[in-house]
């Protein structure tokens, strides 16, 4: 089952290369971290301050390309976490048709932004940060 959760906070130290982002379900108290990168942060940032760049970064790029060939990002999900690691997946609508794309959570997080998809956890990812 797929949980709607929300990015509730980012956390940006600039004398450190891991980067903090919060995940907290919408209708309900779980809430987890997820560290990212210095540029996955900075874009994240940008985009939920509404910072156009005179030329395409690379978040921007993908969004660009998912319009081009016809697709809509559905929404993104964070779908598993093996070994310390999460992972995560763009769900983009092509036409009627749900094509899935393995990302990183920072990445698919910073196009949901800029797009303003909905972000999701699966249930099993909760379950596990409480062991």
């Amino acid at each position: 089952m797929e949980v709607p959760v929300e990015l509730s906070k980012i956390l940006i130290n600039e004398a450190d290369d891991k980067q903090i982002i919060v995940l907290a379900e919408i209708d309900g108290e779980r809430r987890f971290p997820v560290v990212i990168g210095m540029p996955e942060i900075l874009a994240i940032d940008r985009r939920l301050k509404g910072i156009e760049l005179p030329r395409p970064m690379t978040h921007d790029l993908l969004a660009g390309t998912i319009r081009a060939m016809g697709g809509r990002l559905d929404r993104v999900v964070v779908t598993d976490l093996r070994d310390h690691v999460f992972h995560a997946e763009l769900v983009i609508d092509q036409g009627g048709q749900t094509v899935r794309i393995d990302s990183r959570p920072s990445d698919a997080i910073a196009l949901a932004v800029g797009l303003e998809a909905p972000i999701f956890v699966d249930e099993q990812v909760f379950e596990k940060m409480m062991m």
